[in-house]
């Protein structure tokens, strides 16, 4: 297990933060998953042992304080700090502006950008001792062109990227890069439940005219913590078919 990288990747237990748990599933690699739910956890953890693939399965509910703590001591506790760190994790509280809540504005921007800052300043420093690391924070199409009745999560993933171009700057001597990937609309569970017209009318503004499938996104992550993408830090990584340019 020395030899192998650590991959910890939050959210880990459907949509993208599975496909990405799917790609990173070599015999290079030793995975940590995490889910906020028995269930998730139940899925991360069946299929590690199904496919034999070295890893584990941590509860982490960015949302409670007592949880994240609780996930920190246990990755000290088992020598569980990562090489490659991806922030996958996060949640929706869409509404439109003047009908927003204050706790839907709050809990968007806790769990994806207040959290993100304690995971990474939690999870760097062993980077720091290494003199290596590899960290993917995922950001959103929307935080470029905006989204109608998304101001928290679109105020969130912007912070994200801007915290990230400055973490670059603060760690690249350290052998660190820090990058955001942005997917547009993505083949997922909360893309699914659209309505069939609705999707076909933002499929015709999409100029490859589909949307992404999770495994796509999921590879070019795996790229950016591969060797071939060391010279690559601080950068927003586009991958909407075309959508935004």
């Amino acid at each position: 297990m020395s030899l192998k990288k650590k991959v910890l990747i939050t959210g880990a237990s459907r949509g993208i933060g599975r496909s990405i748990l799917e790609a990173f599933s070599d015999e290079n690699s030793f995975l940590i998953g995490t889910a906020t739910s028995k269930v998730g956890l139940d899925a991360i953890q069946n299929f590690l042992s199904k496919n034999k693939i070295e890893g584990k399965a941590l509860i982490l509910d960015l949302g409670k304080e007592e949880s994240i703590n609780n996930f920190f001591t246990t990755l000290k506790d088992n020598d569980l700090y990562p090489d490659i760190l991806i922030n996958n994790a996060g949640i929706t509280r869409d509404n439109i502006f003047l009908r927003m809540k204050d706790e839907e504005w709050s809990e968007v921007l806790d769990i994806h950008l207040n959290s993100q800052f304690k995971i990474i300043k939690n999870l760097i420093r062993p980077m720091l001792k290494k003199k290596y690391g590899r960290i993917v924070n995922l950001s959103s199409a929307a935080a470029a062109i905006g989204n109608k009745g998304q101001a928290n999560y679109v105020a969130a993933k912007s912070g994200i990227e801007a915290m990230s171009k400055t973490l670059a700057r603060e760690f690249g001597l350290k052998n660190i890069t820090i990058n955001c990937v942005a997917p547009g609309f993505i083949e997922t569970d909360m893309t699914k439940s659209l309505e069939e017209n609705y999707k076909e009318e933002i499929a015709s503004q999409i100029p490859l005219q589909r949307f992404g499938r999770p495994e796509e996104v999921a590879d070019l992550i795996k790229f950016l913590t591969s060797s071939e993408a060391d010279y690559i830090t601080g950068q927003t990584i586009h991958i909407n078919g075309g959508l935004f340019m």
